[in-house]
């Protein structure tokens, strides 16, 4: 497994906090003692913890498209990559390395949020289109690999692979859901989009957010992907 972390600012480009971004992608460190890495930018910040498995040598992340107008930090396996990237190869893109991840930024390219509809496998990652100002949260249909989020009052939004990176900002409210809580006692587990915590949310299984700067409020998109599990997150 890795780990994946992001700051957003979804009302303007103020600087992003770096030392919340690194502790909170520190936070995830057993997740990917293999390496890390940043990408920062006018409002907007990811971070990625790494566990080498496909292309050692060539998937390190935060991984970009040809002119670095796309980046994306992913956690999980697309079974199907192999497939995709000989298809979008016919349709032009050049691939820097042999890993599953760079298929993302290239499906993001040709198909948008369309993209996870043509993946099979598990995962969760977080995309940056700087041409569009958007930004975009995918899980895969059985929700294998986790993504958790939060808007903060001054309009940041932080997600991360787990619950304790966004715990890393101070000014995330913490405050005890209560239904939440009953749901627990009820059926022994928190039900997707609901957290222990009133302000941070789950994106559901099968789920994508896109959320574009100046916008006040995100929808999740449904993702008609089939994604094909045989391990936990």
């Amino acid at each position: 497994m890795c780990g994946l972390v992001g700051i957003f600012d979804t009302v303007d480009r103020r600087p992003i906090d770096r030392d919340l971004l690194v502790a909170m992608n520190d936070s995830l460190s057993h997740r990917g003692p293999d390496g890390d890495g940043f990408y920062v930018a006018d409002g907007i910040g990811l971070g990625h913890r790494r566990l080498s498995i496909i292309d050692v040598a060539g998937g390190h992340q935060p991984l970009f498209n040809e002119d670095h107008s796309v980046v994306v930090v992913y956690n999980g396996e697309i079974y199907n990559f192999k497939e995709l990237a000989q298809q979008l190869r016919a349709r032009g893109h050049q691939f820097r390395t042999l890993c599953d991840t760079e298929v993302v930024v290239h499906a993001w390219e040709e198909w948008g949020p369309d993209c996870v509809t043509h993946f099979r496998g598990m995962f969760a990652f977080a995309l940056w289109d700087s041409k569009s100002e958007t930004l975009f949260l995918g899980r895969d249909r059985l929700g294998i690999k986790p993504l958790y989020y939060a808007t903060l009052a001054d309009g940041r939004l932080i997600f991360g692979s787990e619950m304790k990176a966004l715990f890393c900002s101070s000014a995330l409210e913490r405050r005890f859901d209560f239904e939440a809580i009953e749901d627990y006692f009820a059926f022994g587990y928190v039900p997707d989009p609901k957290s222990i915590y009133r302000s941070v949310r789950k994106l559901p299984p099968g789920h994508a957010l896109v959320w574009k700067r100046g916008a006040t409020t995100a929808s999740p998109r449904r993702s008609t992907a089939v994604p094909t599990c045989g391990t936990t997150a």
